[in-house]
């Protein structure tokens, strides 16, 4: 017998009623896919796309340098990046001379999928930071004598001139080894409509799983000419979502506040934002019920109530006031098509009642406006 046929209510997914930006290039189906399970709407839009270095001239110079004058130590920073240069030294016929330099050096992995990438290709690392934070490998290694010593740097899709300064600063012999590099999306359309969707107030959340992520989402934002309205987003209405502190960078770099998993996977951003947007969603006890504002819907005394836009956009201006008259002047004035036809709000707060299921929420007060029937007790 079905939930349904026991009278039961259907379970309220965490985020159901919540729109999510996804902006990751690779693992984009299976992080909307996790979002999705728990409720959310979500739209996809790419910021990068990984560029393989596999014939680049630099990559091939810095691997054969490496092979002729191995490093003292070796910092790798992503498990793809450390694969794919392994790959690329295969396919020039340096593979098992670059293995055999790196077998001699001091490898330090950025975090688990580095570390797995490292074991993989048969070789063992020396040591990983708890936070996997470049942050503390950079502390790791100024704890010593960094005189004279060759560091190998494996970036990770840009450039890391502060982690090399400070190495150079110290003494050691610093060589860069750019397996890819990000590029912006060769289709540029999802993108715009993100931004558009958060600038319209159509998004609640934005997840980030890289750094180079968010910072051609503000790249971006800055050739359209939108940086400061979708900054003032991010710091007031819309959640930041990144999956670790290395994500968030170029976030809090701009004043940007954000929310950060414990562990840097996939699966605990999710569990984070499903945590997250639930908690920030306003209650009200209206007419004997329990009234929530979602992003895109209502949630009745725990029943979701999908809510069109135009009724979606009254029902916020009563929420910000509860319990006070909002005249019908001033509703219209969130209903741009209605003009100055009162008689249009009438018929938007008939689809309001009807969307939400619950005729009493929403209260006529006679040649004023109307209000949301906040319980006695509870108007302020």
């Amino acid at each position: 017998m079905t939930a349904v046929s026991l009278g039961r209510r259907p379970e309220l997914l965490p985020l159901a009623g919540f729109t999510v930006g996804v902006t990751a290039a690779r693992r984009a189906e299976e992080l909307g896919g996790l979002l999705e399970r728990r409720g959310a709407e979500v739209l996809h839009a790419p910021a990068i796309r990984i560029v393989p270095l596999a014939d680049d001239t630099e990559l091939h110079a810095a691997t054969e340098q490496l092979i002729n004058h191995p490093p003292d130590v070796v910092v790798v920073t992503t498990g793809i990046g450390f694969r794919g240069w392994v790959e690329a030294a295969d396919g020039w016929g340096l593979g098992e001379a670059l293995i055999g330099a790196l077998r001699r050096a001091t490898l330090l992995s950025r975090g688990p999928k580095s570390r797995g990438a490292v074991r993989a290709a048969g070789l063992t690392d020396a040591w990983s930071p708890p936070s996997e934070s470049s942050a503390e490998v950079l502390e790791h290694l100024l704890a010593g004598d960094l005189e004279g010593v060759r560091v190998a740097v494996q970036l990770h899709g840009e450039p890391l001139p502060d982690f090399v300064d400070a190495l150079d600063c110290a003494g050691a012999q610093v060589i860069q080894v750019p397996v890819y590099r990000w590029v912006l999306p060769e289709d540029l359309a999802p993108l715009n409509r993100l931004l558009a969707a958060v600038l319209d107030g159509g998004v609640d959340a934005v997840s980030f799983t890289s750094a180079p992520a968010a910072a051609s989402v503000l790249s971006r934002a800055t050739e359209l000419g939108v940086l400061e309205p979708l900054l003032q987003r991010l710091r007031r209405d819309v959640v930041a979502a990144c999956v670790g502190p290395v994500t968030a960078g170029p976030l809090v770099s701009r004043d940007v506040p954000t929310v950060q998993p414990v562990r840097s996977r996939i699966g605990a951003l999710v569990r984070t934002l499903s945590e997250t947007l639930p908690a920030r969603a306003p209650r009200w006890p209206v007419a004997g019920q329990v009234l929530e504002l979602r992003g895109h819907a209502a949630v009745v005394d725990g029943v979701l109530r999908a809510v069109p836009p135009t009724p979606m956009a009254l029902l916020r201006l009563l929420a910000a006031r509860p319990g006070r008259v909002v005249p019908r002047a001033e509703l219209l004035s969130v209903m741009p098509a209605a003009g100055d036809d009162e008689h249009a709000v009438e018929t938007a707060v008939a689809r309001l009642r009807t969307a939400l299921g619950a005729p009493r929420l929403v209260q006529t007060v006679v040649k004023r406006g109307y209000r949301l029937a906040l319980d006695p007790g509870d108007c302020r």
